[in-house]
């Protein structure tokens, strides 16, 4: 049987193993006060969330109002979780009435200026990164009886998968961490007036729009580049045209990311979109480069083995029936021919199968009975449980690994770097689904990257089997390998990423980075696919002059960020990469694991001696979205001259009118990480 059938099959019944919804065991986002606090807890009175989703990147906006209703002043701590890709770059408190925008320091810094601020009973705020987990947001003081207003504003980069565009709002923490959950509870409802607001504006035409766990928003399509998504917990007006209150009839819950996906029209060409910042009489710009390859990467076939790793650990409390079932229903829809293994883990790992168990009825069932008896137990050895799945493999047939866990190692080997010298030794390549906004993301990508795979993120408000359709085009078709980009006739430099790797089919390639001078230039695509090298090549001009994007400048600096942070967890603290993030993040306005954004009375960052380059920048940045906005979404596309591809791009055609992306929605609670296809298979 043809593999892409055979992984139909497969993925169909590893579905079923996904509609966990264990919101009992998540934490939202909201207001956290200590667990034996006698006093009433703060109020998110209002939240109001505006998203503008353009070629390449998506801006978020959060303004909250948040109230306390004690006699006494008090401090505001709010928690939510850190997007995928993206960074804090304005932390704005209203003092007086007037809007303050934050400037950022060096961790330890930041947090005595808020300290000092705070004790003074001056009004000062606080947003931090606990590292992959979190970003917290403290303000004080939330006067008695009255409200306190705030914004921030987060970057991220946004791309296309086969067509297909994806935004999390996130909400869902995750629960990971026990030393605040002990200490912390959360106030996670908005009493009064919540509303999320995203405006796509696309370069190329988009024929649907979803929400798979929001069918009440309003979705808008003005045209066929440029559609609106509403959620508005109060949509009723009253007869003056004010917004009608009714906090105990319109509270919003913060505990379940908001997922839009949209679809652009299939047939459109592979291309090469070109976005740049250069301010005038500057030689030096910014520019970021999407490459969406034509698809004439040609199908494989092949049979297939697959390990099952699966996560007994006591976190997996209240999960593992669940989990259980569906491995059981995975492996029901194993052709007889197919082979399987089950290994789990908990303190330490062990195999339930005697190595490959051929997938015959008898043996299916047999496995099914024991996985119906398992029970939580002990920590997370995820190290332990990985390694056993590598060993033994065959290499005359490609596997698949299927990691089932909430990927927070606490046994055995935790490092990262120890994950990263095991797959060393292995000819295998990982392909991860990241569950949970409180994941382990670095680790788990960074063990993707390592082995040449790719990473998707699943949100509990996901279309899963999208996500898996997504998944299934990636390991039938041939791969791109040892991607290779050259830039002649316009100096370039500081590129990211500084290596490609290996492109899958349906994703695009992204390269941001410096450019000197203006004018034309050829670009060059070289790799590997099956064994045989093949080239790919355009020109185009990069503009003398280009005022309509700086927020490029903080994309970029983001990225060489975590790339050095990524070396720091691969190889451990080293001071100069650390000194080289906070000179980063502090002259690009970025809140990271080392730098922190701090709010002050306007007065007092003079007296701090704290320059106010972030205020500056965020007026640059909403000076050129206002323009942008004004004029309707135009295309970036800069291969029309020279087409850089000749077929068009994959996508996923047809089914569903009226802005559905025609994709039955399932609501999973867990990370799946797909180790897939010997290196040679490609």
């Amino acid at each position: 049987m043809a593999l892409q059938q055979r992984l139909g099959r497969l993925l169909a019944g590893l579905s079923l193993l996904l509609p966990l919804t264990l919101t009992q065991n998540l934490q939202a986002a909201g207001l956290m006060q200590p667990v034996n606090s006698a006093l009433p807890s703060l109020s998110i009175r209002e939240q109001h969330v505006t998203v503008d989703v353009e070629d390449g990147y998506a801006i978020t906006e959060v303004e909250q109002v948040f109230h306390n209703p004690n006699d006494q002043d008090l401090e505001a701590y709010y928690r939510f979780p850190v997007p995928e890709k993206g960074t804090v770059a304005e932390f704005t408190v209203w003092i007086d009435g007037k809007p303050v925008t934050g400037e950022v320091l060096e961790r330890k810094q930041a947090r005595q200026v808020y300290q000092q601020e705070k004790a003074a009973g001056r009004e000062t705020g606080l947003t931090e990164k606990d590292s992959y987990k979190a970003f917290d947001v403290l303000v004080s003081p939330v006067r008695a009886g009255q409200d306190t207003r705030v914004r921030l504003v987060y970057l991220q980069p946004a791309f296309m998968d086969t067509g297909i565009g994806r935004y999390v709002y996130p909400l869902e923490e995750g629960g990971v961490d026990e030393e605040k959950l002990a200490f912390w509870t959360a106030n996670e409802t908005v009493s009064e007036h919540f509303t999320f607001t995203l405006n796509l504006r696309s370069g190329y035409p988009v024929d649907a729009v979803r929400l798979p766990a929001h069918p009440q928003a309003q979705i808008t399509h003005h045209s066929a580049q440029q559609w609106t998504v509403k959620i508005d917990n109060q949509p009723a007006i009253t007869e003056e045209g004010q917004p009608q209150a009714s906090p105990a009839a319109s509270a919003f819950r913060l505990d379940q990311d908001i997922v839009v996906y949209w679809r652009h029209q299939s047939g459109l060409p592979g291309a090469v979109d070109l976005v740049a910042y250069k301010e005038p009489g500057k030689d030096r710009g910014t520019f970021m480069m999407t490459l969406t390859p034509g698809d004439d990467l040609p199908p494989i076939t092949s049979g297939s083995d697959w390990i099952f790793v699966l996560d007994i650990s006591g976190s997996m409390n209240g999960k593992l029936a669940t989990l259980a079932d569906g491995v059981s229903k995975a492996l029901g829809k194993m052709r007889p021919d197919d082979r399987f293994r089950i290994i789990l883990f908990d303190d330490r790992a062990e195999e339930m199968t005697s190595g490959f168990v051929t997938a015959t009825p008898e043996s299916v069932q047999r496995y099914i009975g024991k996985l119906a008896q398992l029970q939580t137990r002990g920590g997370t050895n995820l190290f332990g449980g990985l390694s056993l799945a590598l060993n033994p493999l065959d290499a005359d047939r490609p596997t698949g690994i299927v990691l089932v866990t909430d990927g927070v190692a606490n046994v055995g080997k935790t490092h990262q770097k120890d994950f990263l010298e095991l797959l060393e030794k292995h000819d295998v390549r990982l392909f991860t689904f990241v569950m949970g906004n409180s994941a382990n993301r670095p680790l788990l990508s960074a063990m993707t990257d390592a082995s040449n795979g790719f990473a998707i993120s699943v949100s509990n408000s996901d279309d899963i089997v999208g996500q898996i359709l997504t998944a299934t085009s990636k390991l039938t078709h041939q791969a791109m390998n040892d991607v290779r980009i050259d830039i002649d006739g316009v100096r370039t430099a500081d590129l990211k990423p500084q290596q490609i790797g290996t492109v899958y089919h349906g994703r695009q390639i992204i390269l941001m980075g410096h450019y000197w001078g203006d004018g034309p230039a050829k670009i060059t695509l070289k790799t590997n696919v099956a064994g045989k090298e093949k080239t790919y090549r355009t020109r185009f001009d990069f503009p003398k002059q280009q005022g309509a994007n700086p927020e490029l400048e903080r994309l970029w600096a983001y990225a060489t960020i975590l790339q050095m942070q990524r070396e720091i967890d691969n190889f451990g603290e080293d001071r100069d990469l650390q000194n080289g993030i906070v000179d980063l993040a502090i002259e690009y306005g970025l809140v990271t694991n080392h730098t922190s954004m701090v709010v002050l009375r306007d007065e007092m960052f003079a007296q701090y001696g704290i320059e106010r380059r972030n205020a500056k920048r965020r007026e640059l940045e909403k000076l050129a979205k206002g323009q942008r906005q004004a004029a309707p979404p135009t295309s970036n596309r800069a291969d029309t001259a020279q087409p850089m591809y000749t077929s068009p791009r994959p996508s996923f055609s047809g089914g569903g009118g009226g802005g559905a992306l025609g994709l039955g929605a399932m609501l999973p609670f867990l990370i799946l990480l797909v180790a897939g296809h010997r290196r040679r298979q490609h």
